[in-house]
């Protein structure tokens, strides 16, 4: 007879071993290549173009002011028409309002990419693309739990996470050189481009299906469909714990707003203030893709739900000890560091799909996004306010123990509502 462990019976109180999806077996699956990919060149051209209206506005005005503003207004759109868009994809069918979305956002891009658009008018086009991006992404994100089920989803959305990343850090580090080369209005053009390639590949690649039953009579208008998801997101205490996690980032997002000064006070060398600020930009989301990897890789479902809180706490922790000014290098660990602890928010995405209706999925999703958007707006704005009185070092500290504070306050609020939702999980992963 085999050997047990005294105690124990042989066979009983074992929970079954919960499989961890892998990435192979997502990209295998071909409807979420062609949103996977569909979402890339989307990427990489909105970073293009991001860089190109930059220099086409400055060389047009000689002006900041003019030159931030129509930066400003990538995040502006979403913020004020976010949440009542984003209920299109839960009145019409998911995959139609992206193709929808992609097709008017390139035929607008265009336009912007012909020599002697005026001003106003540029403004005016950049508002409406980043507008519809509202519908798009609640559409992609309601779409994903129905494309990749259980453990796939988190390995899903941790490929999209990565991508989104490295399409900021690729697309920063070369629009610059390819706007240089082709020019501004080429650019924008290419960016066009990527758009309809994206409505290609969703339409060829992502098969129809119907929208998921609501159960409700008649169609609701736009404005009662925006109240009644925000009643769902923040009538529930679950969700409404999972959304703040997400909006911890305006905490930890912060140090990046304020890149530039702090790069300044960390070299004497005017030329290499640009240098360091792109490294110090760079850490954070470079450490946000390795933590992104390992986090949804080698971590089981319900052990990722566990660890939610210790891993958002780790995301402002590190930026504390910013306020002792350290040099360069030991900054550039922290911010990687903080980086890697925001992989937490692919187990809060996963938590949050869990506890939404299928029908109200783009909705919730979309007031989520905006929130996002927001929050990340004003704290850069606040830091960036407060780091010309205090210094940029304190700026950072002082956001890393805020953060902390209310991360901890999260941890909390998380451990006593977690325990219906890792049984799901864990019995999906077992399955």
């Amino acid at each position: 007879m085999a050997a047990t462990t005294p105690g124990r019976l042989p066979g009983r109180h074992r929970r079954p071993a919960e499989r961890r999806a892998t990435y192979g077996e997502v990209i295998a699956i071909g409807e979420f290549r062609a949103l996977w990919l569909g979402q890339g060149l989307s990427l990489l051209g909105d970073q293009l173009s991001r860089v190109a209206l930059s220099v086409l506005v400055f060389q047009g005005t000689e002006s900041a002011l003019a030159t931030a503003s129509v930066y400003a207004l990538t995040y502006l759109p979403p913020i004020i028409g976010g949440p009542l868009l984003a209920g299109l994809a839960d009145r019409y069918a998911r995959r139609r309002v992206m193709i929808i979305c992609d097709l008017l956002r390139a035929v607008m891009v265009a336009l912007m990419a012909v020599p002697g658009v005026p001003f106003p008018a540029l403004c005016g086009l950049v508002f409406c693309v980043v507008l519809l991006s509202a519908p798009f992404s609640a559409a992609r994100a309601a779409l994903l739990p129905e494309l990749l089920a259980g453990d796939r989803y988190v390995m899903g959305s941790a490929l999209q996470n990565m991508t989104n990343q490295g399409a900021q850090m690729l697309g920063f580090a070369l629009g610059g050189a390819l706007i240089m080369g082709m020019g501004p209005y080429r650019a924008l053009a290419l960016d066009a481009a990527t758009y309809l390639a994206s409505a290609l590949i969703l339409a060829s690649g992502v098969r129809r299906r119907p929208l998921p039953e609501s159960g409700e009579t008649g169609r609701p208008s736009m404005w009662t469909t925006t109240r009644a998801g925000a009643r769902l997101v923040f009538g529930d205490p679950r969700l409404r714990t999972l959304v703040l996690f997400a909006w911890l980032c305006g905490f930890y997002v912060l140090p990046e707003g304020i890149a530039t000064p702090y790069a300044a006070t960390l070299t004497a060398d005017p030329e290499r203030i640009s240098f360091v600020a792109g490294l110090l930009m760079g850490s954070m989301p470079t450490g946000t893709v390795v933590g992104a990897f390992f986090f949804s890789r080698y971590v089981t479902p319900s052990r990722r739900l566990r660890s939610m809180g210790w891993m958002a706490m780790l995301t402002c922790a590190p930026l504390i000890l910013c306020a002792a000014r350290p040099p360069l290098a030991a900054v550039l660990a922290l911010w990687f560091a903080s980086g890697v602890g925001g992989a937490y928010q692919l187990a809060a995405n996963a938590a949050f799909v869990q506890c939404v209706p299928a029908e109200r999925r783009a909705m919730a999703f979309g007031l989520v996004q905006s929130g996002l958007l927001a929050v990340q707006g004003i704290g850069i704005l606040i830091g960036g306010a407060a780091a010309a009185e205090l210094g940029p070092e304190a700026v950072v500290g002082l956001a890393g123990a805020a953060g902390l504070v209310v991360a901890a306050a999260l941890a909390v609020l998380w451990s006593g509502s977690r325990k219906e939702i890792i049984e799901r999980v864990r019995a999906e992963a077992a399955a």
